[in-house]
């Protein structure tokens, strides 16, 4: 609710202003809403191309993993894996969109992928470290991709109960001051109008 304000031609004249002001924001927001949904439906098709590539990547790694364990005794294969050669290299940069910061993730494996001697172990085991190192980049791209659909999530509701709060609140409540104030106006100028016209009555009856 507006307090109550006095019904004066300057009063008016700030709340049809703010009321100007408060409809440019709403179509400004309303705007932003729909382009960050735009955008968030484009994130989100391309998370679930990513999940789909990273679930099919690593089900092959699993099952070729599978194979390696049934083919290789417990102690060998815990061997031919214990000793990692590998490190990940991780950046973050941040990219503004619809002015949400969205983290931007770059990860690189160096190093070798397979710290064990060939000789000892299956080709199994290599194809399921393979392709475990090929599903890592998706997996970061995946974790990128999601977080940034969290983020524009967020932010289109946070939107949305802005719209909401401008198009159900504040617009009719100054709408309904404005006209409040315009009839008063209109009531006190045909008072003073009848009143003038009553003292020229007066004034000529003498």
């Amino acid at each position: 609710m507006l307090a109550r304000v006095n019904a004066t031609r300057m009063e008016l004249l700030k709340l049809k202003n703010r009321l100007k002001m408060a409809r440019r924001g709403h179509k400004l927001l309303k705007d932003k809403r729909d382009e960050l949904m735009k955008v968030f439906l484009a994130r989100v098709r391309e998370t679930r191309g990513l999940r789909g590539d990273v679930e099919k990547t690593l089900e092959r790694a699993y099952r070729e993993l599978a194979v390696a364990r049934a083919a290789m005794t417990p102690g060998a294969l815990a061997a031919a894996v214990s000793s990692p050669e590998a490190e990940v290299v991780a950046t973050v940069e941040l990219e503004n969109v619809m002015s949400v910061i969205i983290p931007r993730l770059e990860a690189e494996v160096k190093g070798n992928p397979h710290p064990y001697g060939l000789g000892y172990t299956t080709a199994e085991l290599d194809t399921a470290v393979r392709e475990t190192h090929a599903a890592f980049r998706s997996l970061v791209k995946l974790a990128e991709a999601e977080r940034a659909v969290e983020l524009l999530a967020e932010e289109i509701e946070k939107t949305r109960r802005r719209v909401n709060a401008l198009e159900y609140v504040l617009i009719p409540q100054l709408q309904g001051a404005v006209r409040s104030i315009a009839m008063k106006l209109s009531e006190m100028e045909r008072s003073n109008a009848s009143r003038l016209m009553k003292i020229k009555d007066i004034v000529r009856a003498k």
